[in-house]
């Protein structure tokens, strides 16, 4: 299960950056799976990632990257028969997402570009099957398992038929809720940012740099940096960037107009078919000090509301918060990384480390003085009280308390038995052939008949 999720990490950084990291060129087929040929290279690649996240590098390895590999040229096999379709949109869409994460790692397009000698054009062109073949076969994958449900009863089977030994043990667990308010934005702060920005667009036209004033101005931490420049395809960004985008000429820059981040202005540097890059520079309205300040005196106000019994909880997130994510869920926050309520240490050190420091020493049911809050996700300021909801001792996990993570466990078996049943069934009618260094190799799967 960990080599599979390893191999499902895969990005452009396993394939390009391989040669510059090794300093060598490894040829010659490993297999053959139908059509489909899988290289050596292929499966040092994977071995690579597979190394950086701790795992052994012996042939044991190899070889299951190579089986991981077949499956995968399976599903493709497959998924060409069947006749399932990937958009152009959503190839560009994957292509781009997995371009950004290699940019954060390297330090920005123009880096990456250096680094691997080619443009992003060029990567784009070379890895453009590459993506489309691995999304074909992810539709694939989900189109086999779309049927899977797991109910209690699936659950309780699974777990009682665990060995005592292998019931995983469960660091403690916590659960939170909140009360935010955000300062609000009147039309004078909404003017002030206009005007700010007009005032820039007009410093721009008198033959200032655009790229110098998004470094200095722009708000958007994403592009300032790299004089607001963004590469993207229709589809991408909000409606209104996008409109703006399309109305453009070459060089051309735009009038000042509002999204729901702010105010922004665009100027147009190519455009190929939907595929622009253009640069942008973001002002986003701020609230003035006696807002902050009034928002600070209405919290305070939740807060004795509370601390006297006047207000439970529920009614007070109903009468003051206007975070919209929380409002209308008594508050409780959801984990961004698992989707569920419930945090580890570990994801709330990524996502909010004021939380633990608000919370440490709380028993549960505990609410906090309020305090400063920053949002990073939607970029605002606001004032928030934090509830510790649950806490969860460090646990081997059972059916009272762990149910979701049971059920989920169970849901990954039966997911792995139908998955290991269809590709028992397609290898009998596929054409596949292994190298010589790979026959020797321990798979779960009889890929080729034993002599």
């Amino acid at each position: 299960m960990r080599l599979t999720f390893i191999c499902s990490l895969f990005t452009l950084t396993s394939f390009l950056g391989f040669s510059q990291l090794t300093g060598k060129t490894i040829d010659g087929i490993a297999a053959q799976v139908g059509d489909n040929i899988i290289l050596i290279s292929d499966i040092e690649a994977q071995k690579l990632q597979a190394i950086q996240a701790g795992m052994k590098p012996d042939k044991a390895l190899e070889c299951q990257i190579l089986e991981q590999l077949m499956y995968q040229e399976l599903l493709l096999n497959q998924a060409i028969l069947d006749s399932i379709v990937v958009t152009d949109d959503q190839v560009d869409a994957e292509m781009e997402q997995r371009i950004r994460v290699i940019e954060d790692q390297i330090g920005g397009r123009a880096k990456m570009e250096e680094f691997y000698g080619k443009t992003i054009s060029q990567i784009k062109n070379e890895f453009r099957d590459v993506i489309r073949d691995r999304l074909l076969s992810q539709e694939m994958e989900r189109q086999i398992t779309q049927e899977i449900s797991v109910t209690p009863k699936d659950a309780r089977d699974f777990y009682n038929s665990l060995p005592a030994d292998s019931i995983p043990f469960i660091n403690s667990q916590l659960s939170f809720q909140q009360i935010v308010i955000y300062p609000k934005i009147d039309a004078a702060d909404k003017k002030r940012a206009f005007d700010k920005l007009q005032g820039i667009r007009t410093q721009i036209e008198s033959g200032k740099s655009f790229s110098t004033m998004a470094r200095i101005n722009s708000m958007d931490p994403g592009s300032a940096s790299k004089g607001g420049e963004i590469e993207a395809r229709r589809g991408m960004m909000v409606a209104p960037f996008e409109a703006t985008v399309f109305s453009l000429k070459e060089g051309e820059v735009s009038n000042v107009f509002e999204s729901e981040y702010g105010y922004h202005i665009v100027k147009l540097i190519n455009r190929r078919g939907d595929s622009y890059k253009c640069a942008h520079i973001l002002i986003i309205p701020e609230y003035n000090e006696a807002e902050l300040e009034a928002t600070a005196y209405r919290m305070d106000s939740c807060y004795n509301d509370l601390k006297t019994g006047k207000l439970t909880w529920n009614e007070a997130v109903l009468k003051y918060s206007n975070e919209e994510s929380t409002r209308e869920n008594s508050g409780i926050i959801t984990n961004p990384i698992t989707g569920e309520q419930t945090w580890d240490m570990e994801d709330l050190s990524q996502v909010d480390q004021q939380m633990f420091i608000l919370t440490d020493k709380m028993e549960v049911g505990d609410f906090s003085q309020p305090s400063l809050y920053y949002n990073p996700f939607e970029r605002k300021e606001g004032v928030r009280i934090v509830r510790l909801m649950n806490r969860t001792s460090p646990h081997k996990a059972n059916l009272t308390d762990d149910y979701s993570l049971i059920s989920k466990a169970a849901e990954n078996s039966k997911r792995q038995e139908v998955i290991e049943a269809w590709t028992k069934e397609k290898i009998k009618n596929a054409y596949i052939k292994i190298a010589e260094d790979f026959k020797n190799c321990e798979f779960n799967n009889e890929w080729v008949p034993k002599i």
